[in-house]
């Protein structure tokens, strides 16, 4: 892949997760009060964003981003428990539906949009 295509690449795989993350904190706003406001959105949100830049160290998410497994589960895993961690350490709740939710929706959000390019990719390259 050519260096500016593999940076738009990398640039937009990160804004992809940013923008999930932020849509996961989003619809937990909306369906438990009624509302998603700036404030609100930042206090759910923030422990996920500051745990999703970890991921994306750790799992050193440039090199490989659209791989689902190799890169996409280990920014699901660090995010989603990172992110319960750093909003318990806050002082915000984590019940055990709350965890399970987390987990589920940041799974299809981090690694299915990556399986679905995956997918994508293939196809497109057998044409």
């Amino acid at each position: 892949m050519a260096a500016p295509a593999r940076s738009r690449t990398v640039a937009l795989s990160a804004l992809a997760d940013v923008v999930l993350v932020v849509a996961f904190a989003a619809l937990g706003l909306a369906s438990h009060e009624g509302g998603v406001g700036a404030a609100g959105l930042g206090r759910v949100a923030w422990p996920f964003l500051v745990a999703l830049a970890a991921a994306w160290a750790i799992a050193r998410a440039w090199r490989r981003p659209l791989a689902p497994l190799r890169t996409g589960v280990v920014v699901w895993v660090v995010t989603a428990a990172g992110g319960l961690l750093l909003r318990v350490a806050s002082g915000e709740g984590a019940a055990i539906p709350f965890v399970i939710v987390t987990a589920v929706v940041l799974a299809a959000f981090l690694i299915g949009w990556r399986a679905v390019s995956h997918v994508s990719l293939r196809a497109g390259s057998r044409r």
